[in-house]
């Protein structure tokens, strides 16, 4: 279990790096997105909550992260992600930027907590 925690945790790295690159594209060409390339986008937050699903399993079964702040990472990732639902425009070129960057900041975080999983 430990292992799919890891593998899924590069996926959920790669999957959210190609989200926001794809976004920020999307946004720097002025493209109004629509059908798949939507899903693209929610899939950082699809993989994120997997993660967190994998993460609270291990907990229960007594498994722990080395560093205590793999926990505020992985918290963090997820919040920033979901965060856009919020908070972000109505305008829907400057909501694509936001999910974009959000993305980017999650893979960012998801690198930082494989650093202090092990």
């Amino acid at each position: 279990m430990v292992d799919a925690h890891r593998y899924l945790a590069y996926a959920t790295i790669a999957g959210c790096l190609f989200a926001g690159v794809f976004g920020l594209i999307a946004y720097r060409r002025g493209v109004l997105l629509s059908g798949a390339a939507i899903h693209l986008l929610a899939l950082p937050q699809t993989l994120l909550i997997a993660q967190a699903a994998f993460g609270l399993l291990l907990l229960s079964g007594n498994y722990r992260a080395s560093d205590e702040l793999h926990y505020v990472y992985g918290g963090v990732a997820l919040a920033v992600v979901l965060s856009p639902w919020f908070y972000a425009p109505a305008d829907p070129r400057r909501r694509l930027l936001w999910f974009a960057v959000s993305a980017l900041v999650a893979a960012a975080l998801g690198v930082r907590g494989t650093m202090t999983g092990a």
